[in-house]
């Protein structure tokens, strides 16, 4: 004899057969997923777009188990959607428009792809490396180990400087030259120093440029490309090589300098000034180190 739950329509049988759905349909969801994931990682789409389209299967999946449980069950699964709609459309009301706009962004950034796991980037003024982008927000490791997490709609939002997307970058190292030392020498030995260094690629060729005419010294600048990865280690490398260079061949990098001209007054006779008599005015000429405090000279 059929045995029915009291006060339901539900019976022990649906009720058995809804849960073989339910165990069922989430096996297969988990099957479905990680064929889906194997399918997508031997194409050459990013990680960063796989774990984002798996995520997002996922989740469709599972709503989609879920209405079928409750269809089994023979619940309304029509006017319950309905239901969810009209419910959805009051939260929006209420303020969750971010939530779904961190959704769209995400989309986008997924498709996209201005941004990729591992690379360095600079986003809405934080600067890290990138370590996921999820549905909602986007995660960035800076150089110092601090996590921050940024909303989707900031990243999508704003201007991307992506610093490791490219195979080969400037590196450039800006010195100075006092105004006796030869330029022409100065420039020789700094364009030596880049083409003999191992990393520096030959082409583009290195140059050193004349970038400005300052109060205290001639400033240059080394322009030199390297492979991305090894940036770094160019620039330590010409900025610690051309002071050794420099000094060697007795090419002064100045001090920032300010001149300070002092005038003191004192009487040609007497202690005393009075009108008409003779004043004797000294100067005297202080060359300090840009920057010092000069207040209590006089």
């Amino acid at each position: 004899m059929k045995q029915v739950i009291p006060y339901t329509d539900i019976t022990i049988s649906r009720l058995i057969f809804a849960a073989m759905v339910l165990v069922m349909g989430f096996v297969l969801s988990k099957y479905i997923i990680r064929v889906f994931r194997r399918g997508i990682q031997k194409t050459k789409i990013p990680d960063l777009t796989v774990q984002f389209l798996t995520r997002f299967l996922s989740i469709l999946l599972y709503v989609i188990i879920i209405l079928i449980f409750l269809k089994s069950l023979n619940f309304d699964v029509d006017s319950y959607i309905v239901g969810v709609s009209a419910a959805i459309g009051i939260v929006l009301g209420l303020g969750l428009q971010d939530t779904f706009t961190n959704l769209t962004a995400g989309v986008c950034v997924a498709a996209i792809r201005p941004i990729d796991t591992g690379e360095i980037v600079t986003v809405n003024g934080q600067t890290g490396k990138v370590k996921s982008v999820g549905i909602m927000s986007t995660e960035l490791l800076t150089l110092d180990n601090q996590l921050i997490t940024i909303p989707n709609k900031l990243v999508w939002g704003s201007s991307i400087v992506n610093m490791t997307r490219m195979p080969t970058r400037r590196v450039s190292v800006d010195v100075g030259i006092s105004y006796s030392s030869n330029l022409e020498k100065a420039t020789e030995i700094a364009l030596n120093l880049m083409k003999t260094h191992p990393l520096v690629l030959k082409e583009p060729e290195p140059a050193v440029v004349t970038t400005e005419l300052a109060n205290s010294s001639i400033n240059l600048q080394l322009r030199a490309w390297a492979k991305t990865g090894e940036m770094g280690i160019v620039k330590n490398d010409l900025v610690a090589g051309i002071f050794d260079a420099y000094t060697k061949e007795g090419i002064e990098i100045p001090f920032p300098q300010m001149d300070i001209n002092i005038k003191k007054m004192e009487p040609k006779e007497g202690g005393k000034h009075t009108t008409g008599q003779n004043i004797t005015v000294q100067e005297e000429r202080i060359v300090l180190e840009e920057g010092h405090n000069v207040e209590g000279l006089y």
